[in-house]
């Protein structure tokens, strides 16, 4: 019983470790993914171009405008809770005995909290989409239909070189 006990625990704590340095790799360092060639300089870019094809009235921009500051503000705020939760993972992973308690707290209040912030980007956008018309929708739709599409096309190279990877890490294997 006590080797299952003790394992139990060095999984549940190599789980919550991970889970944290998971949250915490998703959070690039600054200047890492604002550039042109990260993935959020590159979503700017194709909503700047959404933004020129949308023509959009004056309460429609200052939707718009109030929309991309949420998101803005938003996603700042959820690096600085990411950046602190790092920090106070490394004073505590410091000490002789993991507090897994204050761990698992850290991580559940910086989830809480980044729930409440990618809440508030999407009523954000959805207010501004709720003021569009149908033709302006139109265009919003097959804009995010093609990178949907682009998504799916990515998660199939990323199928195909996992099933390729473990193809060829198997096939030795099987000739031993």
């Amino acid at each position: 019983m006590y080797k299952k006990t003790s394992r139990f625990l060095a999984v549940a704590a190599t789980s919550l470790a991970l889970s944290i340095g998971a949250a915490h790799a998703q959070t690039p360092p600054k200047g890492g993914s604002g550039g042109p060639g990260g993935w959020h300089g590159h979503m700017m870019k194709e909503m700047q171009q959404l933004h020129a094809k949308l023509n959009l009235n004056a309460d429609q921009e200052k939707q718009w405008q109030a929309a991309l500051t949420t998101m803005k503000q938003n996603r700042e705020a959820a690096r600085a809770n990411h950046k602190q939760m790092k920090e106070q993972f490394d004073s505590l992973k410091n000490q002789p005995i993991l507090d897994l308690n204050a761990l698992h707290a850290a991580h559940q209040r910086v989830e809480q909290q980044d729930a409440q912030l990618r809440e508030q980007t999407s009523s954000a956008w959805l207010a501004f989409y709720n003021g569009l018309n149908d033709q302006q929708k139109t265009t919003v739709s097959n804009a995010l239909k093609a990178r949907f599409a682009k998504m799916e096309q990515r998660r199939e190279k990323m199928r195909e070189h996992w099933q390729q990877h473990r193809g060829a890490a198997s096939a030795p294997a099987a000739q031993q």
